[in-house]
């Protein structure tokens, strides 16, 4: 391997992203340049043959990333996400699949309670058990300040990024045994929040102290809960958050002057899940580039 592959300045796009704009959720095709999930470069070594994950927003970005991994690394997936990805979740079930692990597609709305009911249910029916559960899902927007917030994109945040957290979470822990784990996606934004996400920061704080909570709770049973906090990663949430003028310096003000990829956020998960993380529980683990949590 050369020097400048080992060198994380420049191990991936270093550069600022074109200005672009997309609709929620956004689309992995539609984003340029398209972000590095790891299909060509992650390599599995059975640290979770025989798991079962349920893997929220699991159709791009982080999620795809992580269903990957786990595939990868011997684990069926299935996955979560919205009716309008459909295109890049059936991507994702090919990449699993051809990892030789199941792939069980899951098309919904999580902020609609009966729906992540129904989540973890068709999991554990259709895969025989649930193992790891992955809280990944989020929204966020662009916001010109606190007065223009509506309660209706307030509630949409909130649904999204927490009670579809408690949802999930709530009924998936019945099913879950001793060597189970949990792990949500919180964000830098915990610690240093935003203005232009308020709202998004204010849930991804909260999920620092789900986290931390949840595992006081769980721990007598043998079940880990953990979470993973990204920096700034290039997925196509970024361009779907409607501030286009900011993407040419996107990642940029990081020590190591770049966004991340999805694929360097994939071993935290796989890593948290894994035997060898059995004394690591209501931890946070920072993927920042370097930024302080």
């Amino acid at each position: 391997m050369s020097n400048q592959s080992e060198d994380p300045t420049t191990k991936y796009h270093s550069d600022g992203f074109p200005k672009q704009e997309q609709d929620q959720p956004g689309l992995t095709g539609a984003t340029e340049p398209r972000p590095d999930h790891g299909e060509d470069t992650y390599q599995g070594s059975g640290k979770l043959t025989g798991k079962r994950a349920l893997v929220t927003g699991g159709d791009s970005g982080i999620g795809r990333a992580v269903a990957i991994a786990y595939a990868r690394e011997g684990a069926d997936v299935a996955l979560s996400y919205l009716s309008e990805e459909q295109e890049d979740a059936e991507e994702t079930a090919a990449l699993v699949r051809a990892a030789g692990r199941t792939a069980l597609l899951l098309p919904g709305d999580i902020t609609e309670e009966g729906h992540c009911i129904s989540l973890v249910n068709q999991t554990v029916g259709e895969l025989g058990g649930l193992d790891i559960l992955v809280l990944n899902a989020a929204y966020q927007e662009n916001r010109d300040g606190l007065e223009n917030v509506s309660t209706k994109e307030f509630d949409r945040v909130f649904k999204t990024n927490l009670y579809a957290t408690l949802w999930i979470a709530r009924a998936a822990i019945p099913h879950l045994q001793p060597g189970s784990s949990i792990i949500s996606t919180t964000s830098i934004q915990a610690s240093s929040p935003s203005p232009q996400l308020i709202d998004y920061a204010m849930t991804k704080a909260a999920l620092v102290a789900f986290t931390q909570a949840l595992a006081q709770q769980l721990g007598s049973t043998g079940v880990r809960v953990n979470a993973v906090a990204p920096g700034p990663i290039w997925t196509p949430l970024i361009p779907a958050t409607s501030w286009p003028d900011k993407l040419p310096s996107f990642g940029q003000d990081t020590p190591l002057g770049r966004a991340g990829q999805p694929a360097e956020l994939a071993p935290a998960y796989v890593f948290l899940a894994s035997p060898e993380a059995s004394y690591i529980s209501g931890a946070v683990v920072p993927v920042t580039g370097g930024r302080g949590f």
